[in-house]
């Protein structure tokens, strides 16, 4: 197990290499992983190097928009994305009205927030039946292009589908990131000519993962962003370990070396983008969530 020391003597590390630069473009600190110690892990994040992050809720568990609150209080430069994880579409069985104003609520409650977000499909796990899926995905891209917000976009095993309801409820208006990407070039190429940014984990440290290596060389400089997707899915060598925002800096390590450029150039690159999609970090504190 990993010491709380030695978290700090990386994140110092970190900070020392990246300064006040980077993001952590799609984490969970609002979930139930971070309740022991979120002080502390944030202030790890700011230790790392780590301008801001963007903080995911969603609109079914009520009390992740109180504790996203509780983030932005602790740390004024996270901003926030709220939406229907297409694991829990399941919960609209009886009818997928109720979608719109779940989010819309969250949307205009909560000035902080940036995106629609996350939301798609997952044929994995098939949580939830796969027409509910689609239908709540249809109906939040949908809303997304009425309110001209970003998506986040949770794919997995479902790239025909998901592609397909982008090109018919987006109509070339709506915009945002393949988050967690797990594709391969060709549903990195399919993302990208629809204006999409594409958003890489730790999974590109995962020894399995050469397609999600291969992509990641491909996408350009200004549709690239890194993320944690704290507390999964951290990246070697702590994997199997509650991944924490701070972590996102080894992300961006490995893309600046399958992408043959310096560390520097990728936080440049991702830090941009993130602020071209959502926000500047520095700004979000403008908008705190009341």
């Amino acid at each position: 197990m990993i010491s709380d020391s030695s978290r700090l003597l990386l994140s110092n590390a970190y900070a020392l290499e990246f300064g006040e630069r980077v993001i952590d473009s799609h984490c969970h600190l609002a979930d139930d992983a971070f309740i022991p110690d979120l002080d502390a892990v944030i202030q790890r994040a700011k230790l790392a190097g780590l301008s801001g992050a963007l903080c995911i809720v969603d609109a079914t568990i009520p009390h992740e928009a109180e504790r996203a609150r509780q983030v932005r209080d602790i740390w004024p430069e996270v901003g926030c994305a709220a939406g229907v994880h297409p694991h829990h579409a399941g919960k609209f069985a009886n009818g997928t009205d109720e979608v719109e104003p779940l989010v819309s609520e969250l949307l205009e409650a909560n000035c902080g927030i940036r995106a629609i977000g996350e939301i798609g499909l997952d044929y994995h796990y098939d949580f939830s039946p796969r027409d509910l899926q689609q239908e709540v995905f249809r109906r939040q891209v949908s809303l997304a292009r009425d309110r001209s917000l970003p998506i986040i976009i949770h794919t997995r095993e479902a790239d025909e589908d998901t592609i397909r309801i982008l090109h018919d409820e987006g109509h070339g208006e709506v915009r945002g990131v393949f988050h967690c990407f797990t594709g391969d070039a060709v549903l990195a190429r399919k993302a990208l000519d629809l204006g999409f940014h594409i958003s890489f984990s730790g999974i590109v440290t995962f020894r399995k993962a050469a397609n999600v290596r291969e992509a990641a060389r491909l996408v350009p400089a200004d549709r690239l962003l890194a993320e944690t997707d704290a507390p999964y899915l951290a990246p070697v060598p702590y994997r199997g370990k509650r991944n924490e925002p701070s972590w996102v800096a080894r992300v961006i390590e490995v893309l600046a070396e399958l992408r043959g450029q310096p560390v520097n150039h990728v936080v440049e690159a991702t830090t941009g983008t993130f602020s071209a999609l959502f926000g500047r970090a520095d700004e979000f504190s403008k908008g705190l969530l009341r």
